[in-house]
């Protein structure tokens, strides 16, 4: 894939609240997706979905302990550009 095209990618994943949201709660460390859904109060099949598409992208992975599952990012950059940008839409 070229750069481009995956840099195309990255960027659509981020394109959505949600996302930019999970994103910014793993950003100080992993977290169980039931973690996530409840800090977010988003229903879990959604959290779900989001995390898929951050998954694919190759921002985020994932661990699975016992039974729980647990996401951290992959892609520490994504962090910076979220806050680069938080900084300029205040």
């Amino acid at each position: 894939m070229a750069g481009e095209e995956r840099m195309a990618e990255i960027f659509k994943a981020l394109s959505h609240p949600t996302r930019i949201r999970i994103i910014n709660y793993l950003s100080d460390g992993e977290k169980c997706v039931k973690d996530i859904w409840q800090e977010l109060k988003v229903p879990q099949p959604t959290v779900s979905q989001h995390i898929n598409i951050l998954k694919e992208a190759g921002i985020i992975s994932y661990r699975k302990e016992g039974v729980k599952t647990c996401y951290k990012v992959e892609m520490p950059v994504v962090i910076k550009l979220i806050n680069l940008i938080k900084e300029e839409v205040k």
